[in-house]
Formats: C-alpha cells, sequence, structure tokens
C-alpha cells in the first residue's frame, strides 16, 4: 500500500456555458500554477510581497525555494510555529517546494486546452499540479472536477470560495459533459466535489449521481471519488450518491469536534458528517469512506486524538490531515504551523487505529492522490 505525502488536485469545472473559475476559488491553501516558468522567474519587492500577502494570502513565491529545502534545514528552523496575539506567522521552510513536472503533465494540459477545461489546480494556485497530472511516483493521473457552479450558500470561515443565497441555477447537460471530458482525458482516478448548494431540494445529489452514472457508463474502469457536502443531514440523498456507483465516498468533517463552530459554518457541524459517513457505509458496505482534518487551528492533540477515534468507531476507511493555510486576511489566522515529523506521529496513529490508510503531511490536502494505491491494489479489493 503506497502512502502519499503530499496533496491537492487538479479541479475542473465543465458546463456549457463560457467557463470561469475565480482565482479566490480555494486561493491560500494552493499556489497559482499557470505560466509557471514566468512566475517562477519574477521577483517583487518585499513591500509588495507584503501587501500582497496581506490582502491575498500566500503566493507562488512563498511556496518556491528554487530547490527542496532539505529535513536538515527543518529541524534548524528557529521561527515561531506557534502564533502569540497580533502576530502573523511566516512560512516555514517545509511548506516550500518544487513543481515537479511529469511525463503525462503536458498531455493533460494540452487535453484541457482542447476542451476549454478551467482548472483549479491552476486557477487556485495549487503546488502539486505538476505531481498531480504527472502522476508521480506511481503514474497515476488524477484530478478533481468542480461541480455545480463556484459559488456556495455557505461561508465556512477557513475557505475562500464566494457565497450567495441564491448562486446560478444548474447546468442540466453538466453531468453529460463532464463524463465527456473526463473519459477524453483517459484518468486512472477521478474525484467529483462541489460547493454546498443548500438552495437546491436534494442538495444537488442527483446531479452527482447523474455524472458518475454516465462517466462509469463511459468507462467502467476509472476509479470514482465523490467528496460531498453534508446535504443538510438528508440522508436520502447520501444514500442516492453511495448508490451511484461510486468507488469511494468522502465527507471532510475538516477541523476536531470542539472547534466546529469556530472553523466551519453553523449549519455544518461534527455528528451531522458523521452521519453522512455512517450512512454512506450502511447502504454500501464494500465502498470506501473517506474524510479530512486541517491542523494548525488549534486544535490540541488530545482533541485530534479523540476526533480520529470517533470517526474509526464510525466505520470511516481512508483519512488525510495536511496543513490548514488561511486564504486572505478576513478568513481564519493559522495557530500553528504543524511539523513534518508531527504529520508522520498522525500517520502512524492512524494506521494503529485501523484505517485502511491515513495520508498526513503539510501539504496533504483532501482531494489529492491520497488513494493513489488504490488503482495499484484495485484488483485485489
Amino acid at each position: 500500500m503506497a502512502l502519499i505525502s503530499r496533496s491537492c488536485g487538479a479541479a475542473v469545472r465543465y458546463s456549457s456555458n463560457p467557463l470561469f473559475l475565480p482565482s479566490k476559488c480555494f486561493e491560500g491553501s494552493n499556489v497559482y500554477c499557470n505560466r509557471l516558468t514566468t512566475a517562477a522567474n519574477t521577483s517583487s519587492t518585499l513591500t509588495e510581497r507584503k501587501r500582497d500577502m496581506k490582502e491575498d494570502g500566500l503566493n507562488l513565491q512563498d511556496f518556491i525555494s528554487g530547490e527542496l529545502s532539505e529535513k536538515s534545514m527543518w529541524e534548524e528552523y528557529r521561527g515561531n510555529l506557534k502564533r502569540q496575539k497580533g502576530e502573523r506567522l511566516r512560512l516555514p521552510p517545509w511548506l516550500k517546494t518544487e513543481i515537479p513536472i511529469g511525463k503525462n503533465y503536458n498531455k493533460l494540459k494540452n487535453t484541457l486546452r482542447e476542451l476549454n477545461l478551467n482548472t483549479v489546480c491552476e486557477e487556485a494556485r495549487c503546488p502539486n499540479i505538476g505531481e498531480c497530472w504527472g502522476g508521480g511516483e506511481y503514474a497515476t493521473a488524477t484530478a478533481t472536477i468542480m461541480l455545480m457552479g463556484d459559488t456556495c450558500t455557505r461561508g465556512c470561515r477557513f475557505c475562500s470560495v464566494k457565497t450567495a443565497r441564491r448562486p446560478p441555477p444548474l447546468d442540466p447537460e453538466e453531468p453529460y459533459n463532464t463524463a465527456k471530458a473526463i473519459a477524453a482525458w483517459g484518468l486512472d482516478y477521478v474525484v467529483l466535489t462541489s460547493v454546498d448548494r443548500d438552495d437546491i431540494p436534494d442538495g444537488g445529489a442527483e446531479h452527482f449521481a447523474k455524472t458518475v452514472s454516465n462517466l462509469k457508463g463511459r468507462n467502467p474502469e476509472i476509479l470514482v471519488e465523490c467528496l460531498t457536502p453534508d446535504f443538510r443531514g438528508d440522508l436520502s440523498a447520501v444514500e442516492k450518491i453511495a448508490l451511484s456507483g461510486l468507488d469511494v465516498y468522502a465527507h471532510n468533517v475538516e477541523t476536531v469536534r470542539d472547534l466546529q463552530r469556530h472553523v466551519r459554518d453553523p449549519r455544518a457541524n461534527f455528528d451531522q458528517s458523521l452521519s453522512v459517513l455512517r450512512h454512506a457505509k450502511k447502504v454500501k458496505p464494500c465502498v470506501l469512506t473517506k474524510t479530512s482534518i486541517m491542523l494548525g487551528l488549534g486544535e490540541t492533540d488530545v482533541q485530534i486524538r479523540a476526533a480520529l477515534k470517533e470517526l474509526r468507531d464510525s466505520g470511516v476507511d481512508c483519512l488525510t490531515l495536511g496543513q490548514y493555510m488561511q486564504p486572505t486576511k478576513r478568513h481564519l489566522k493559522v495557530e500553528e504551523y504543524v511539523t513534518p515529523e508531527k504529520f508522520t506521529y498522525w500517520e502512524k496513529v492512524g494506521q494503529e487505529m485501523g484505517f485502511v490508510y491515513t495520508a498526513s503531511g503539510p501539504l496533504v490536502r483532501s482531494s489529492y492522490k491520497a488513494v493513489a494505491w488504490l488503482v495499484q491494489d484495485a484488483p485485489k479489493l
């Protein structure tokens, strides 16, 4: 079983209408990777960088170090890792990264251009674009598709996706068009995700299910993960997706129990999220369930361990843990930068608790290749 230590997916939105994903979408936890060579060679003044960071969060230069930082440098780092009152933490060296370009990268990028698709990888500044698109060590090309638009009906304090009470209506052709586009890519693994759509009676569950069925009809071999909202606790919506033909049902609890109201929209909570994950497993026992937790929001070790136990007791199979990154000055500040060694510790804890896999690392994100091992081991499952 291969454990992947870094994570963030390529996310795409496809519809019959002109496509646009704002640069604000998911920014801060990712790095803008369009025109990589130009951006990497462009320097800015310290004043400009501080201003940009204050307004818009982290940018490309904050992450690219020229050479990937060595572990010895991490251990020698003496900067503050826990935020003091009124302070803004500096980015530690282990969050600076190279941008690897795999052998499949150019092929996928060219396909995107031909299909006129926009990606959250490019639009939302993802630091792992090369590894994700290129297939990385295991040559497993992955992508994350953004369904149902770019406007959310909720306002979580960690997320910079724009919000509205009544986003634009769904594109009825999107499930078909998305499946057609993905099939043309020749991907091994795809994640379907979306914003929350509380304005729709079933929260968009039918839209998810149609996309999965269309995709599996075109390519039965592709592995499909759905990273879904909580549908306000509507278990019939959960069931609709769980029985759609997907391979992995994912829903993120985001943080530990005690920080839920501080971090997430009031309409979300830990118990509601657990009920989603439990019900998906109940209606389809063979499906893998998956969730993700951000670290660095002020949680304690005791709270993390308690959250992991509740998740495992609820039958959750797969777990990812990554560093929270502040998108803009209007969002929650980073309370702590967690060291790579501590992430390794939590990975070991997850394994000992019995999760099928635990992907834990500073740059891990929930929709990357954290289940790339599934592609390798699929015949055995």
